[in-house]
């Protein structure tokens, strides 16, 4: 799949005002002058890669709309090419990817290494991981917490209703003598 990066390099379209462009692209970008100043300059800033066709293009129709007209450039794909080791014990008469079959089978390919970088990883043995069913867990289950172990033989329980010890409330105090007290009318 292609992928592409859109450069501009201070180029206004045919007919555009600077100050209207401007205008535009500071809307466009949410960018203040300052920056705004900056795509201007003539210098090629790359706005935006890795974008598939359809996304590139509508890039360029919305910059030049805005009066801006943008370099779309596809993207160089690199494609590193590994070369599989034929298997040690393995017949040389054999079909090359039928015995890089049976070895992915049996869960182990060997890779030549590209540089000093890889060759470190030479001798690392991985097992063959698989791909789990369609709504399978992958988590490992959690253990269930021990509960703590407790001396709790010093304790009794009291039988129903008994007095655990409860602070008494204070009596109630008498209620105070009004009787010598009269309304007036």
């Amino acid at each position: 799949m292609d992928r592409y990066e859109i450069a501009f390099a201070g180029q206004l379209a045919p007919g555009a005002q600077l100050e209207a462009v401007k205008a535009n692209l500071a809307r466009l970008f949410q960018a203040d002058a300052e920056r705004v100043a900056l795509l201007l300059s003539g210098r090629r800033i790359v706005i935006k890669s890795n974008l598939d066709a359809a996304g590139a293009e509508k890039y360029r129709s919305t910059l030049l709309r805005a009066g801006a007209v943008v370099e779309v450039r596809a993207m160089p794909c690199d494609v590193e090419e590994i070369e599989l080791a034929t298997p040690p014990g393995a017949d040389v008469g054999r079909d090359a990817p039928t015995a890089a079959a049976e070895e992915a089978v049996r869960g182990r390919l060997e890779v030549v290494p590209r540089d000093e970088y890889m060759a470190a990883f030479s001798e690392v043995q991985a097992p063959d991981f698989g791909i789990a069913p369609l709504g399978n867990d992958l988590q490992d289950d959690k253990p269930e917490p021990a509960a703590p172990a407790l001396d709790l033989s010093q304790f009794s329980l009291a039988p129903a209703g008994s007095d655990m010890g409860q602070a008494k409330a204070a009596p109630a105090a008498p209620p105070p003598d009004v009787s010598h007290l009269k309304l007036q009318e």
